[in-house]
């Protein structure tokens, strides 16, 4: 709960409020979820069990013939209450450029960038992902160095192309990513390329812990002031 209603009926309302999305659906496993995203008047769709990723799970729905029309899915994901809508907008207009994925990041304060729940991203010079990460990177050589516009967050949030999502799930998992449980690292094993939309501003970030829980509850009423 967050703040008296599901986690899934915050990130529901704030894609609705972004408006980017011609349609909206829940892809989720669980009939106990399913029942609650239509409580919301959003369509949930029940996938297998068996997924290993969310990917696997937006790709299976995606792959229905109602939804064959769209150029573009994106996968938002479950536990992003405060998803901003420029990282949504950023993340499709990646895609548009011609990257297979789109995803965002947003600037992180260096003192939590050894937290392993915030995933962290290097991109080159044309905002490319280079590769993702628990871990700090890149890392400081010289501890007296600021860090200061150095690290970015990864943000759960990614846009496909449709010939993207129709390939990625059947490809093999890459030992990075089996090592640090982050599935775009098995996109850029294989060649993909993952356009980063890069926020400036830091974000509250995803509810992965109880921590973050408690952090997202005071963040939720501070905005409501």
């Amino acid at each position: 709960m967050l703040a008296g209603e599901p986690l899934i009926t915050r990130v529901i309302q704030r894609v609705q409020e972004h408006g980017l999305a011609d349609e909206l659906v829940v892809a989720t496993d669980s009939p106990m979820v399913a029942q609650v995203v239509e409580r919301s008047h959003v369509r949930a769709v029940m996938t297998d069990r068996g997924h290993l990723t969310g990917t696997d799970r937006v790709a299976e729905v995606a792959g229905r013939p109602e939804f064959a029309g769209f150029d573009a899915v994106v996968n938002v994901q479950g536990d992003e209450p405060f998803l901003a809508r420029e990282a949504m907008a950023g993340s499709l207009q990646r895609v548009a450029q011609g990257d297979d994925i789109g995803t965002a990041a947003a600037a992180l304060d260096p003192e939590l960038a050894a937290d392993p729940s915030r995933v962290k991203v290097v991109a080159d010079g044309q905002g490319r992902a280079l590769y993702f990460s628990r871990a700090v990177i890149p890392h400081r050589r010289e501890v007296s160095d600021s860090g200061r516009a150095l690290y970015w967050q990864h943000l759960g949030i990614y846009a496909y192309s449709r010939d993207a999502l129709r390939r990625w799930p059947g490809l093999e998992p890459s030992p990075a990513e089996l090592a640090e449980r982050l599935e775009q690292l098995r996109a850029l094993h294989h060649g993909f390329t993952i356009g980063v939309a890069r926020l400036m501003d830091p974000v509250e970030p995803g509810v992965d812990t109880p921590d973050d829980l408690r952090r997202a509850e005071a963040h939720w009423h501070a905005l409501q002031r």
